[in-house]
């Protein structure tokens, strides 16, 4: 099996609750990820950020972080895919990495890997600098229509989530 695959499983267990399985997963596969996140390789670097989040696995954000910062676009968007997956409950995961996100989706060179730090942006707690940096975002004319649309609608997000505290 491969850590793809493993990813996938793991994915599938915690879709189905079953957290005794995923443990034990998580175990079996944690010195691999760990060794793939630090591959020459942007494609096994890319595959461990990814199951980072697919196997739910919030002990290793520290490597999330180092995801972000990679200078593959590929491993910047697999790192923010599975942030966004771990900060869906609860917004801890984005709040501590919030300034490398707004630098993500204000200065990232791939319009992709800006979109997606937009969308991860919408899990964190609604403060106001980032309510600004996203309104910024959607009224710049010469981004990407779907970027600049995807920040008005986050920004909107969090405005109602801010007004609902």
């Amino acid at each position: 099996m491969t850590l793809a695959e493993a990813a996938a499983r793991a994915d599938e267990l915690a879709k189905g609750g079953n957290e005794r399985e995923l443990a034990d997963l998580r175990r079996e596969w944690a010195d691999e990820m760990d060794f793939a996140a630090r591959s020459a390789d942007y494609r096994e670097r890319a595959a461990a950020y990814r199951a980072i989040g697919q196997f739910r696995f919030r002990q290793k954000t520290d490597l999330l972080r180092r995801g972000l910062e990679d200078e593959s676009p590929a491993c910047r968007g697999s790192a923010l895919l599975s942030l966004e997956l771990l900060s869906r409950d609860a917004p801890r995961e984005i709040n501590a990495v919030r300034p490398l996100l707004h630098s993500l989706a204000n200065a990232d060179d791939n319009p992709a890997v800006r979109r997606l730090a937009v969308i991860a942006l919408r899990n964190g707690s609604p403060q106001r600098d980032t309510v600004v940096l996203l309104q910024g975002i959607a009224e710049e004319e010469s981004l990407e229509r779907d970027l600049r649309e995807t920040a008005a609608k986050v920004a909107a997000g969090l405005e109602k989530k801010a007004r609902a505290r």
